[in-house]
């Protein structure tokens, strides 16, 4: 079985082209939009420029960049990245990848195509599929995008004899495809070696919040992951964004289809996290679960093969001149936990044991990732001033519960009287 290092080094010229140019006219385009159609303030946007800067060698790249803020319109992404030079926009190698709804933006091939050339990851929600959460493969994409092959140590991989191909994990076997929902079809864009400690931004709201006064609300998981599971960990940036709310905002009349111009668009971005004094402590936490939950298996699998390996020592002893089968050699071989870690690698993004995915302590953990994120992006709010402070209660998952109730996807939400946009 190939590993990850054996592929192609980037994609193919055609989709390195279509993406230059749809990125590139997409930048010309939010750029046009939002200097020449409106006001536009910006605070560290320098600063910002400088951390691209230093990415601008994939070779060099030491770590993923992943950049987090409010979501306030449909045009957020990609209007915002607007703000960055043109000189910016045709190199598409030093800019974001993003989730993107699937029921949307890969509804049909067209729109497919057009969204994988603009680097967004096909994701489904989960009020719209049954395919949707937390362990969903663009997930698994990102976390992969923001991190550096291989996604497992081949030096220690010895796959079974038995094992079968007819399902290759595409990281593994280095296929450069993938799917979401069993049925469709993607390119894996973390397959790539050039894709190396990519920057990958997210809305992790998960949905339009039009808030009266940009207050944010809580924090959905898939954050936490991205910044626990990605290997090293990357260079965190939170921003904060005002004004797109005003450009398409949620209650807006005939023709809704157009947006607002001649409004006023403010933009934040923070300085790069100290990950360690930040998420530091619950990435040990998690490191630590991870390894624990691993023994726990491990140590239950060798105790369930016991019984086989002491029927094997049994049949060798009685007929030691018997010739072994593929069965009887599986039973014969040490069942160690180093022999079985070694059958079972760690795949970066892949969680499928439900103490990682569902217990109380992983939950936790997650919990407290989005936390201290959601107060990082409220703290470059602040620093923008004319903002009052955030109410606690918004930042709390249970606090959201009264608008579950609601069967539209666009509504006002009965908490805080904000605009909300599901679809």
């Amino acid at each position: 079985m190939a590993t990850p290092t054996s592929g192609p080094e980037r994609p193919n010229l055609s989709s390195r082209m279509a993406s230059t140019m749809i990125m590139g006219m997409t930048g010309v385009i939010s750029r046009s939009v939002l200097y020449g159609l409106n006001t536009v303030e910006v605070t560290g946007l320098k600063r910002f420029q400088d951390v691209l800067d230093s990415r601008q060698d994939v070779g060099k790249r030491q770590r993923g960049l992943l950049t987090v803020s409010n979501h306030v319109s449909v045009v957020d992404d990609p209007l915002v990245w607007g703000l960055l030079p043109l000189s910016y926009a045709f190199n598409p190698s030093n800019l974001r990848w993003t989730l993107g709804a699937h029921d949307i933006c890969f509804a049909n091939k067209l729109f497919s195509s057009f969204f994988t050339s603009g680097q967004v990851l096909p994701t489904h929600r989960l009020k719209h599929s049954t395919h949707g959460g937390l362990f969903q493969p663009s997930i698994t994409q990102a976390i992969r995008l923001l991190s550096s092959q291989p996604y497992s140590d081949p030096s220690t991989y010895k796959p079974a004899k038995t094992q079968s191909s007819d399902i290759p994990d595409p990281f593994t076997a280095g296929s450069l495809t993938y799917t979401t929902n069993g049925t469709d079809i993607h390119p894996s864009p973390s397959i790539y070696p050039s894709n190396r400690h990519s920057w990958v931004h997210i809305f992790p709201e998960g949905l339009v919040h039009q808030h009266p006064d940009l207050d944010l609300r809580y924090f959905k998981w898939g954050v936490a992951r991205l910044i626990l599971e990605s290997e090293p960990a990357p260079d965190v940036l939170p921003m904060f964004i005002d004004g797109t709310q005003r450009i398409m905002p949620e209650d807006r009349g005939f023709p809704r289809f157009l947006p607002r111009m001649g409004k006023n668009i403010r933009v934040a971005f923070g300085e790069v996290l100290d990950y360690e004094s930040t998420f530091g402590d619950l990435r040990r936490r998690w490191h630590d679960l991870v390894q624990r939950t691993r023994e726990k298996r491990l140590k239950e699998e060798e105790e369930r093969l016991k019984p086989r390996r002491k029927r094997g020592s049994l049949l060798a002893w009685l007929n030691p001149f018997a010739w072994p089968s593929s069965s009887a050699e599986s039973v014969h071989e040490p069942v160690t936990t180093v022999a079985l870690a070694e059958k079972k690698p760690q795949m970066l993004g892949e969680i499928t044991d439900p103490e990682l995915m569902y217990s109380k302590e992983a939950n936790a953990i997650r919990i407290e990732v989005a936390r201290r994120m959601r107060e990082e992006i409220l703290k470059v709010r602040k620093s923008l001033g004319g903002y009052p402070e955030s109410d606690p209660k918004l930042g709390k998952a249970e606090t959201w519960c009264v608008d579950d109730e609601f069967g539209a996807k666009k509504y006002r939400s009965r908490v805080d009287g904000s605009q909300i946009n599901q679809d």
